[in-house]
């Protein structure tokens, strides 16, 4: 089997949120990583709806490792902003923090920022929610747009949203948001839990897919590859024969296996690959 370039591999900063960035960065240039996907939040990446931290310091953190950051992820689990917001104030506090995770990823000289749908309330006609989410992105794009940034949206597992939780909900809302900055992203574990394949992606979205979450699963979980049951290694594959389509894919190391033993996990994946 072909590797991936490692290239095209970017290390998700949030199996590290025990540890300092620097020990982070330092981690990833030991093991030659070359890019890596910094979690707002943690690790005094701070942002909210009102500003963000000088990004200066954390290019040059960056820099001085020989390290990019092509992709930015603002948290939008554990804090209460979110895509698809329904009261007046919750919606501008959320638009206001995702366009400042645009302009921050920006300023950290990533091309990319992660999105979702966002979710509505369970007792509330799911259509209403689909449109707030459909509206934000949109505004959100416009944002990017500006800010020479393009949004990739990842779906979401049913228990996180009733709005776009499978490949046939996020063609439908790239297409009703109709943005050249609003492009595809898959997220291996939402995509199993579908019941979906990597092959059912890249053939319904094609050069739209711009970034992967690359983890093995049951298919729940954020798992080492190998611990799961997904066929990891004919992922690869595709991704190889995909090139030319997704820029980048990060390799998340595995949840609470990771957090234990730091680094070594993922060199002990990259051989088994």
């Amino acid at each position: 089997m072909k590797l991936i370039d490692i290239s095209r591999i970017s290390v998700l900063s949030l199996h590290y949120n025990n540890y300092t960035l620097d020990y982070f960065l330092d981690c990833q240039a030991k093991l030659g990583i070359k890019n890596v996907e910094l979690l707002s939040a943690h690790q005094g990446l701070w942002m909210d709806e009102y500003g963000y931290q000088d990004p200066a310091p954390i290019r040059r953190k960056l820099e001085d490792r020989g390290l990019s950051c092509p992709v930015f992820t603002p948290e939008n689990c554990a804090y209460g902003y979110q895509f698809a917001a329904k009261e007046p104030e919750h919606i501008e506090r959320s638009f206001g923090y995702f366009s400042n995770g645009i302009r921050l990823a920006n300023e950290l000289g990533c091309e990319y920022m992660e999105v979702n749908s966002g979710w509505g309330y369970w007792n509330e006609d799911k259509q209403e929610a689909w449109k707030r989410s459909a509206a934000m992105l949109h505004r959100l794009a416009e944002v990017a747009k500006e800010n020479g940034i393009t949004l990739v949206m990842e779906s979401i597992r049913p228990e996180e949203s009733q709005l776009v939780i499978n490949l046939e909900a996020a063609q439908k809302m790239l297409k009703e948001v109709n943005h050249p900055n609003l492009k595809g992203m898959v997220d291996t574990c939402a995509m199993g839990v579908a019941g979906e394949t990597l092959e059912d992606w890249f053939q319904a979205l094609g050069s739209d897919i711009r970034h992967m979450h690359f983890i093995d699963g049951t298919p729940y979980g954020h798992l080492v590859w190998g611990d799961g049951l997904h066929p990891m290694a004919d992922y690869i594959e595709l991704m190889n024969f995909k090139k030319g389509e997704v820029l980048f894919f990060n390799k998340p190391l595995g949840w609470t296996s990771f957090k234990v033993v730091g680094h070594v996990r993922y060199h002990i994946c990259r051989r088994i690959g």
